[in-house]
């Protein structure tokens, strides 16, 4: 089996709504996420003879996906208020609402999903909300699990 594994970084604030800790503040992180790809062969004919996929189109496309959150504050959908929702966009800010909680677990199975529409045969997502802790979406034995 032939593994790839493609790296990118963003910045981004979120908070936990009905969390009772810390993280239902509004905090930032620089999340890492990495993207493994896999094949049972390479590709024998044409410009990717040898290869799994162009590991420069697998960067670029990890890039544009993470790219998207970066120094933004992502919500979940309906856990702010209104007004002050309305006044933060007002005011310039960049907003990403998203219909799950923004955890770790939920961003690796977003970006598992989307690097599988994106026609990649993804083996795993892994996101680091901080250096030392990371959660992982996996495709296993034809099974999906998390971890």
């Amino acid at each position: 089996m032939y593994l790839l594994k493609a790296e990118h970084s963003f910045d981004s604030a979120h908070f936990l709504a009905n969390y009772n800790g810390k993280c239902r503040n509004i905090h930032g992180h620089r999340w890492k996420v990495i993207v493994e790809v896999q094949a049972e062969t390479l590709i024998n004919e044409g410009q990717l003879d040898g290869m799994v996929v162009d590991f420069g189109d697998l960067k670029k496309d990890v890039k544009e996906m993470v790219d998207h959150y970066d120094h933004a504050l992502i919500i979940q959908e309906n856990t702010m208020r209104r007004e002050t929702l309305t006044y933060l966009i007002e005011d310039g800010f960049k907003i990403i609402n998203v219909a799950f909680r923004p955890t770790a677990e939920n961003f690796a199975y977003l970006f598992f999903k989307t690097m599988e529409k994106r026609r990649y045969n993804v083996k795993r997502t892994i996101v680091y909300e901080t250096p030392t802790n990371c959660a992982t979406y996996e495709k296993s034995e034809g099974k999906i699990c998390i971890r």
